[in-house]
């Protein structure tokens, strides 16, 4: 498959690995996030590619819709991001974060990118290559504009990209649903029970040669072909029984070319989306703008935030009720205040200081019921809430050891995604962290069975095992994580223990 070359392509292929992971502290909770939909909806303040590294054990595969709308590259001056990186590091840029994203992406989840045309085609195959090519859904080509700009020069530019992925094509899309105007089309009605019907075309053009047949006008005799090229939608019978059904229109006068009669009642009850959307459909850069100056006192610091019924339609598409969506470049929080509307968990992920003085003032006005954007559409009354985390130290010092900031229940989701591969399922209040293939793995770390000295509860032990047997006991094949252990070769395979020293055998770096 064909690749993009760029000046230090080969480091940017490798800084995903590299990222150190980092301890997520947490800082303050706003509103309820007890209940089960509300627990991981996180506001995350720091730089996304260390948040993002700093997630994978705790939502690696877990994330259902991702939804990110990376600075432009379009040499314009942003207040808080660098929207005017050279080509190459813009590049450098995306690689490593869209390879964190496609590991916390779920397997039959999605990821949607806006862009517009200044880096569009080199991101289409940047995608390619970190997704692959036969992930690719859809470029969903959105109407941001409904005014020429009369200063413009060359072509107006009218839309922005969306680029749909999967992470290995299990993606199931929801139809989106009908509308008034999608509705009235069906204005006939003959009073007989069947409901409102509109007119359709009868003929197809797969050809086929048995669906090539006369259609007899009943009223007049009159016969009608299929045109020249094309052929009847279905078989002979099917149709006569149509004919004896009235599902068949020839016109006011009964003297027409046949049409189709559509009923509204036997159609899908939703539509299936297409690859172009109206400013009608999902909104518009004017109407975010309008958006923004409601919810903010000062002016929003980003130019061209997304409009709300443009998250909307795309988390309608691509999620359900309690599904968990990440946005790594958050802005003024429209992907999260979106989500939690809709019922949905969320994590987001900004940097800077106005991660504190915008995203969560508009994330408490949604906790408290706000009106704004789709609040009418969705009947959002208000409820939820949220936690807001600020990225700590790494989880190694540069010795290697464990930076002494890492407590128990962030160590023990390392190990677990090391060895499961899996997302943790913690937290956990005794050393056992769960069973693996027959296996139990164990923790010992921070005193988790009481004794805080480093030459005791952290070391296995004589008296430790016993204390793990006791409390949390497994007959058969044991894997124990601690700092040090006091028991030879043939005691630990007497007890079906394979032992493994912290840091040395901890690989989360």
């Amino acid at each position: 498959m064909p690749t993009l070359d760029w000046l230090n392509r080969t480091e940017a292929l490798t800084i995903a690995d590299k990222t150190p992971y980092r301890v997520l502290e947490p800082v303050a909770d706003y509103g309820d996030n007890s209940g089960e939909n509300h627990a991981d909806n996180l506001l995350i303040q720091g730089d996304n590619l260390d948040a993002l590294k700093a997630l994978l054990p705790f939502y690696r595969g877990r994330v259902k819709c991702i939804f990110i709308d990376p600075p432009y590259n379009t040499k314009s001056a942003f207040e808080h991001y660098d929207d005017n990186l050279e080509h190459s590091q813009w590049l450098s840029m995306m690689t490593p974060r869209l390879t964190l994203l496609r590991e916390l992406l779920a397997e039959d989840g999605s990821i949607w990118v806006t862009i517009d045309d200044n880096e569009g085609h080199y991101l289409k195959v940047l995608m390619d290559e970190v997704f692959g090519r036969r992930n690719f859904v859809a470029n969903v080509v959105w109407q941001k504009k409904y005014a020429v700009a009369s200063d413009a020069k060359g072509f107006s530019d009218f839309h922005d990209h969306l680029f749909v992925y999967t992470k290995n094509g299990l993606f199931e899309r929801n139809l989106l649903p009908r509308s008034d105007k999608q509705d009235s089309l069906y204005k006939h009605d003959d009073n007989d029970g069947n409901g409102p019907w509109r007119t359709d075309n009868l003929s197809v053009k797969t050809y086929s040669e048995n669906y090539d047949y006369p259609l007899v006008n009943p009223k007049t005799g009159k016969e009608y072909w299929p045109p020249k090229g094309r052929c009847w939608y279905t078989s002979r019978d099917k149709m006569a029984l149509l004919l004896a059904n009235n599902g068949i229109y020839f016109g006011k006068d009964g003297l027409g070319a046949p049409q189709l009669k559509r009923y509204l009642a036997r159609v899908q009850s939703g539509v299936v989306p297409s690859t172009w959307w109206t400013h009608e459909d999902a909104g518009h850069n004017d109407e975010s703008r309008k958006e923004s100056k409601v919810l903010f006192t000062t002016e929003d610091p980003f130019s061209t935030p997304k409009p709300e019924r443009l998250l909307q339609r795309i988390l309608y598409i691509a999620t359900n009720p309690n599904d968990l969506i990440l946005d790594s470049f958050l802005g003024s929080g429209t992907t999260a205040a979106v989500a939690h509307k809709m019922g949905r968990r969320w994590i987001g992920i900004e940097m800077g200081e106005h991660a504190v003085t915008h995203c969560i003032p508009r994330l408490q006005k949604v906790v408290t019921g706000e009106q704004g954007g789709i609040s009418p559409a969705v009947n959002w009354q208000g409820g939820g809430g949220f936690r807001f985390m600020r990225l700590g130290e790494p989880m190694f010092t540069a010795e290697g050891s464990i930076h002494p900031a890492v407590r128990f229940n962030t160590l023990a989701s390392f190990v677990w995604m090391q060895e499961t591969g899996r997302a943790s399922s913690g937290p956990w209040t005794v050393p056992l962290l769960g069973m693996h293939e027959g296996c139990a793995i164990y923790l010992l770390f921070n005193g988790i069975l009481g004794d805080k000295r480093p030459a005791s509860g952290n070391v296995l032990t004589n008296e430790v095992l016993a204390a793990i047997d006791r409390l949390c006991p497994h007959e058969g094949p044991k894997l124990i994580y601690g700092e040090a252990c006091r028991l030879g070769a043939a005691r630990l395979a007497a007890a079906g223990v394979t032992f493994k020293h912290i840091p040395y055998d901890v690989k989360a770096r």
